[in-house]
């Protein structure tokens, strides 16, 4: 694989367990690191998405939604 070079630093707990999973999965640490940032990002993109499905909704104040699920009994 070829990519950017760069440093990280990573909590020493962290950066054991992480090796140790490298070590037992057969993977290089860079490798589990770039699928997490993977995921990570992908995660976003998702929520991103989900925003933009809802930014026409209208918005209640939580006071008016307290208010609300009280006159309706669910609170």
């Amino acid at each position: 694989m070829s990519g950017k070079r760069t440093t990280v630093y990573f909590d020493e707990t962290l950066h054991r367990a992480l090796r140790l999973k490298a070590a037992e999965t057969d993977r290089s640490v860079s490798d589990l690191v770039n699928d997490a940032v993977r995921q990570s990002l992908a995660e976003d993109a998702e929520d991103l998405a989900a925003f933009e499905l809802r930014e026409s909704e209208p918005e209640m104040p939580f006071e008016a939604l307290v208010k609300e699920l009280r006159a309706s009994g669910k609170l």
